[in-house]
């Protein structure tokens, strides 16, 4: 029995894996737990990590720290490579708006704090200490932490205190709202998503399929490839239909007679544009569009091949070479309009048409191996990783504040991973990891961070609450927590009409709180809270920051 001893509270690497191990086991066992079908999930894991911390069991401080930082990079890291394709897009569906109810949240959070100050009398740096613990933002801790030491010259463990109290309260907070929202609103998740798709989801980006007659005298007898002066927007015509009624698969030479059809892949968002180069839509429906050609195969080709990633769609030359179409390209789950400077990367899905033969050598080309892709491109995660912590480290200085403001050790790898997974193959850097990869490094980071918080805050937690405020400063955190949440949920609802899976995001995003993120993608079930997360957070850990400051400042 001595060796069992030594194992669990002896510190060392062994007892700190072991430690944590169980931490993480237990939350995950209680994460089953459901009353009338809502479960807390993964965020049981600081509460177990509070409940083993008290029995003795803790690793020490630095080792804690350490991994703690370590999981919440690696959960944001996984986060922006998965969100990164859909990002900026994000901004052209309502990103602006999304940004401006974040920092609506931010303020009322604010404000708030110092109503809770004025009537309470607790000092203003502890309750700075409360705020940044209910909206879960270690950097706003720090950076109060810090200024309060470069004006008095001295530090005030009550800011950590209060933090430490307030931020199972901050949790348990957002993720009651986020379940309060969807009780009030009587959310369906199958009718959201349905929603989303058609208001929220209806990117100009993605492509569609549409008939059109040709009617406009000025493109009769050109061929397909002499249309390209009449019109800059990207569309690719597949199939074109006579006036006698025989179907062919669309070529460069191709020509276009009068009262002829054509099947043209092309942009929501270019579908007037489109429909005036050839003259008005046509009546023919898609199954129409059969060339009863067995030879002819639609056929999606996986791009796998390092020397393809980066290069251009016309530096390919796949018509030429082989005589087939590229009618539309799959990235991130999005259909994406071919056009001769888009650039392929690895991990795109090209619909090409053409002779079985030819697609096949078309494959070859561009290598085409699922077994390739589930191969991790280690170096862009940790290179990534790299660059984001030292971007993350940039201070940025503001009039007025006397310390610099930093996007810190989550928000810098965050911005970099979404950089990299939408422009990494300007570098020639391979950054597409296949879901059930980003999921595991995801579900790790996020656990072995929640496992830290449980245990650094389980002491100081108990001791607060039974001897002390700390119910009082609970309650604080979670008015804190609660009312802005509830405030801007119900009006982005009511007044912005805003799907419920963004506003989960948002709400998770305006607290920089990866418990909330995680929650939410589960309840969610798709990716759609991660994107609107990944939208706001930048801005609201700025302003986290900031505002932890000023409130130190100005006390």
């Amino acid at each position: 029995m001595e060796w069992i001893i030594k194992l669990l509270f002896y510190e060392g690497i062994a007892q700190t894996v072991i430690v944590l191990s169980l931490v993480i086991s237990l939350g995950i066992l209680l994460s089953r737990i459901k009353i009338k079908g809502v479960s807390l999930g993964i965020t049981w894991i600081i509460f177990s990590g509070i409940l083993l911390s008290n029995f003795g069991l803790k690793p020490s401080g630095e080792t804690l720290h350490f991994v703690k930082e370590f999981g919440l990079i690696l959960f944001v890291y996984s986060i922006g490579l998965q969100v990164g394709p859909g990002f900026f897009s994000s901004f052209r569906k309502g990103g602006v708006r999304l940004n401006l109810l974040a920092a609506t949240i931010v303020i009322f959070g604010v404000i708030t704090t110092i109503v809770i100050h004025f009537i309470s009398g607790i000092p203003m740096q502890t309750m700075a200490g409360i705020m940044s613990g209910a909206i879960t933002n270690t950097p706003g801790l720090g950076a109060a932490q810090q200024t309060y030491l470069d004006l008095y010259g001295v530090s005030d463990s009550s800011i950590a205190t209060g933090y430490a109290v307030a931020y199972p309260a901050g949790v348990m907070g957002i993720i009651f709202s986020i379940i309060l929202l969807k009780f009030l609103f009587k959310v369906d998740n199958i009718t959201e998503y349905q929603n989303f798709k058609k208001n929220e989801g209806d990117n100009p980006e993605e492509t569609i399929k549409r008939s059109f007659k040709i009617l406009n005298p000025a493109i009769i007898g050109k061929s397909i490839k002499e249309l390209k002066k009449y019109s800059d927007c990207p569309y690719v015509i597949s199939r074109y239909r006579d006036n006698n009624g025989k179907i062919s698969i669309a070529s460069a030479d191709t020509l276009l007679e009068s009262d002829g059809d054509v099947l043209v892949i092309l942009r929501k968002s270019d579908k007037q544009r489109v429909e005036a180069i050839f003259g008005g839509e046509s009546g023919l429906a898609e199954d129409q569009w059969q060339t009863f050609d067995f030879n002819v195969s639609p056929r999606r080709i996986l791009v796998t091949k390092e020397e393809i990633n980066g290069r251009s769609l016309a530096s390919l030359k796949l018509g030429k070479a082989f005589g087939i179409i590229v009618t539309r390209i799959n990235r991130a789950g999005v259909d994406l309009v071919p056009r001769a400077d888009l650039k392929i990367q690895i991990g795109d899905r090209l619909t090409v048409v053409g002779a079985a033969d030819a697609v096949d050598a078309s494959a070859d080309v561009l290598g085409n191996s699922i077994r390739r892709l589930n191969e991790p491109n280690l170096i862009a995660i940790f290179l990534g990783i790299a660059i984001g912590i030292l971007i993350g480290s940039i201070p940025i200085t503001m009039p007025g504040i006397p310390q610099p403001v930093k996007l810190g050790l989550a928000g810098g790898p965050l911005i970099v991973a979404i950089l990299l997974s939408r422009f990494g193959h300007k570098f020639k850097l391979v950054t597409y990891t296949t879901m059930s990869a980003n999921l595991m490094l995801r579900e790790v980071g996020i656990s072995l961070f929640l496992a830290c918080v449980g245990l650094e805050a389980g002491e100081g937690f108990v001791k607060t609450i039974l001897n002390g405020d700390g119910l009082v400063w609970m309650g604080y955190a979670l008015l804190i927590t609660v009312i802005p949440l509830m405030i801007t949920g119900i009006a982005s609802r009511r007044f912005f009409n805003l799907n419920f899976f963004s506003m989960m995001g948002l709400i998770a995003g305006s607290t920089t709180d990866p418990p909330a993120l995680a929650f939410s993608g589960k309840t969610a079930g798709n990716d759609i809270p991660a994107i609107a997360y990944a939208t706001v957070y930048p801005l609201t850990m700025f302003l986290r920051v900031l505002f932890a400051q000023l409130i130190i400042m100005f006390a």
